[in-house]
């Protein structure tokens, strides 16, 4: 190569490394304050960003042809929106550490990146540990909905099974997708700011399949002021979210095996709603039934929450349809994924009602 061909090529290569620079290409730190997160998290030591519970999201604005997240390896399954389009679903295995969220896309535009992890994590430990963009920057952070809304719930609110063909099959996170969810689809339709505190089996004083007298770990008041399921190093503050609407969709576990005590239930309830009043002193509580309670059961749960609705400020009740297995089942015949978008329109219209929205 002579110098008249030496010379522009090192001048182009000098400018495109200048460009390169002056988009950001390098890493950005998970807890970066260009990133926006919805749900409980914390930031660890080193600057990764630790969450478990299902329905915890990233949101970027950025910049370039390329974006990738860098994250605990076997964290499982998350849900990826570019610009609004249709979403999909990534998965980190055991040897992964980098997912491409964005790829080939328009270098001069402006994109926006939701991420939001689909499934339980408490058995995986998901930490993102931060954003690589080859050619590119963030730009501001997206601004989180007008709407808080807090949904407390089971496997139901979490996702169990809806991605599954038929009843039939049992548990996998395969086949478990918060995304489909009637309180994620709720969420969306309110353009609202969410967090998730749900873990299938769980009740208010009865796990499922407990013992009647109530069980002695893991019930939902006893997990509810952490950050992570399981994990009492790192305390939930709640004033990090106060949610202007708490949905609770529990009981369905309370009231399992029919191997129940319903005033036990009732008067576990009572003392959660005192709780959840003490933190979120302006909520509306909204007390919810569906969609997999039938017969005696749900009668039981219906007065319980009847009651209690009555005998606490600012706490109402709403009842989602029951499914019939017109809309199909999901995994050990829990909701299937058209029943969830069922049960999100019916609580969609009512809480715009109560929102005066």
């Amino acid at each position: 190569m002579d110098k008249k061909t030496i010379l522009p090529a090192l001048l182009l290569f000098f400018v495109l490394s200048w460009n390169a620079c002056q988009r950001g290409d390098t890493e950005v730190s998970a807890d970066s304050d260009r990133v926006t997160y919805m749900g409980r998290t914390y930031v660890t030591d080193d600057g990764g960003v630790a969450f478990n519970y299902p329905g915890v999201t990233a949101m970027l604005n950025f910049e370039g042809p390329r974006l990738e997240m860098l994250t605990s390896p076997a964290s499982g399954y998350y849900m990826v929106e570019i610009d609004g389009g249709e979403p999909r679903k990534i998965y980190i295995g055991e040897n992964d550490s980098v997912a491409v969220i964005a790829d080939s896309l328009l270098t001069d535009a402006p994109h926006n990146a939701r991420i939001t992890y689909a499934i339980e994590g408490y058995e995986m430990n998901p930490v993102i540990r931060g954003f690589r963009l080859p050619g590119g920057r963030l730009l501001d952070p997206p601004a989180k909905g007008n709407v808080k809304i807090e949904f407390i719930g089971n496997s139901i609110t979490c996702g169990y099974g809806n991605e599954a063909p038929d009843g039939g099959n049992g548990f996998s996170y395969d086949t478990e997708n918060h995304c489909k969810t009637y309180a994620y689809l709720t969420a969306r339709a309110l353009d609202a700011d969410v967090n998730v505190v749900a873990r299938s089996g769980i009740g208010i004083y009865r796990n499922y399949n407990g013992p009647r007298e109530g069980d002695t770990w893991g019930t939902m008041p006893m997990e509810y002021e952490h950050t992570l399921l399981y994990d009492t190093v790192h305390p939930w503050d709640h004033t990090r979210f106060q949610p202007d609407v708490v949905c609770i969709n529990l009981g369905t576990n309370d009231t399992s095996t029919d191997n129940y005590d319903i005033t036990i239930y009732e008067r576990e309830y009572d003392r959660f709603l005192t709780h959840l009043r003490e933190v979120y002193p302006q909520a509306r509580i909204v007390l919810l039934t569906g969609s997999m309670l039938q017969g005696q059961p749900l009668d039981d749960v219906k007065g319980a929450l009847d009651r209690l609705a009555a005998r606490h400020e600012g706490v109402y009740r709403f009842d989602m349809s029951p499914q019939t297995g017109d809309l199909g089942y999901g995994s050990d015949s829990h909701p299937s994924a058209r029943q969830h978008e069922k049960m999100a329109s019916e609580l969609t219209a009512y809480l715009k009602g109560l929102l005066g929205k």
